[in-house]
């Protein structure tokens, strides 16, 4: 026997008991996006990896240890997509849609793929849904993304999320920031572990990712971001904060929240799950106004979030909310003899280009155990046919929900079928 092949770590198959919910939750994300103005767009699996260098960051985990990067038959460095925002705004700047009337605003839904520790939820290859608003520095856009995301949570019945907000200033006052945590850690050091040593080093913002009780407890005591604003930053996070009560969100202000890519900057926020565990983060994003302009496109700002779909998922079955199952067919055609299966056949077609659900028996099961099996279908409906119905052109029809039977021209019994009973 050859050796079995398996699916590689962190990747996983989505089975046919799995869509159902999965495309639910996916259909209702897009008819919110679309809601607020959204309109879809697709990207590349792969980019050039320097897109991710240069937009993402190279200080960040992100493209320090999980890219899945390689270089292509013409010696190019190529890199699966591991996040969105990066692509969005190279096709933004690829395809002149700062030439359109401002804010472009644009959905995907896409793989993304990062060489990190499987984990419930959590999968090198995983599926997010975003959004990106580019064109406007308007704080009220910001409450919108942020609205977006808190729409798509309220319409699947996801509760329990918690908003967390944060301002990562601008290259006016961040800098200023960065220098006074820096020196901050420096006189720490003996009690960062030494990934945020390097971190420290190289953007001492990025040991906020850090999740070792040591360097948590050392943050803790650090200068707050948030109190070295600048005017212009404070007072756009001022309108922000008014554009999220106007629509009623709540939030929690958190001096640590600064997201994992560089591109960031004012708005940061997470929406987090408690159902989640330690790893709480659902989906989240921010402001990025530098991004276009540090990939080669001119100087237009933006915002958006991206929201993990397995995250979503996850969350959704261990609050026990309720959610769609596996579709049931209509009709299920049951046929009493070999001399009835070309006729069940037949009118199984019939019925389906209707655009009706039909199923019916291709393993010569019993007539007992074809009517079983109806009943485990969930169809609505067992289409019976006999010898006595070939003679007629006729269709037994039992309701699978009373276990009344009618014998019916086959044209009624498809005209049921379109338009079943109540």
């Amino acid at each position: 026997m050859a050796e079995r092949i398996s699916a590689p770590k962190g990747t996983y198959d989505i089975l046919p008991a799995d869509q159902p919910v999965r495309r639910w939750v996916i259909s209702t994300a897009e008819a919110v996006f679309q809601r607020y103005g959204y309109a879809r767009i697709d990207t590349p699996t792969f980019e050039e990896t320097r897109l991710f260098t240069r937009g993402v960051g190279e200080s960040t985990d992100i493209v320090r240890k999980e890219m899945y990067t390689f270089d292509d038959l013409g010696g190019r460095s190529m890199t699966l997509r591991p996040e969105g925002t990066a692509p969005v705004a190279r096709a933004y700047v690829e395809h002149g849609m700062h030439t359109l009337p401002q804010p472009v605003k644009l959905y995907y839904h896409s793989p993304m793929f990062r060489y990190e520790s499987p984990q419930s939820g959590r999968y090198r290859q995983h599926y997010q849904l975003g959004v990106e608003a580019f064109g406007s520095t308007a704080p009220e856009l910001d409450a919108e993304v942020i609205g977006v995301l808190a729409a798509v949570y309220r319409e699947i019945g996801l509760i329990g999320v918690e908003l967390r907000l944060n301002s990562m200033g601008c290259t006016k006052c961040r800098p200023g920031y960065s220098d006074i945590l820096r020196a901050f850690l420096a006189e720490r050091e003996e009690a960062l572990c030494t990934e945020c040593r390097e971190r420290a080093r190289l953007n001492p913002l990025r040991t906020y990712d850090c999740k070792v009780p040591t360097c948590r407890s050392v943050l803790e005591e650090a200068p707050r971001l948030p109190e070295h604003l600048c005017a212009d930053c404070a007072t756009h996070h001022d309108k922000v904060r008014e554009g999220l009560l106007a629509q009623d969100i709540t939030y929690v202000d958190d001096h640590t929240l600064v997201r994992g890519m560089d591109y960031y900057t004012r708005s940061t926020f997470e929406f987090q799950s408690a159902l989640l565990g330690a790893q709480s983060g659902v989906g989240g994003g921010g402001r990025y106004d530098d991004l276009v302009a540090a990939i080669g496109g001119p100087a237009v700002p933006g915002v958006g979030f991206g929201t993990g779909v397995e995250r979503i998922l996850l969350a959704l079955a261990r609050s026990g909310a309720d959610v769609p199952g596996p579709p049931s067919p209509v009709v299920y055609v049951v046929a009493l003899s070999a001399e009835a299966r070309p006729k069940a056949f037949a009118l199984a077609h019939t019925v389906r280009g209707l655009g009706v659900a039909v199923e019916l028996d291709f393993m010569e099961r019993s007539v007992k155990g074809q009517m079983k099996q109806a009943g485990r279908s969930g169809a609505r409906f067992a289409f019976i046919i006999g010898d006595e119905e070939l003679a007629e052109q006729a269709v037994t029809v039992r309701d699978l929900i009373d276990g009344n039977e009618t014998k019916m021209r086959e044209s009624e019994a498809v005209a049921l079928a379109v338009r079943p009973l109540p």
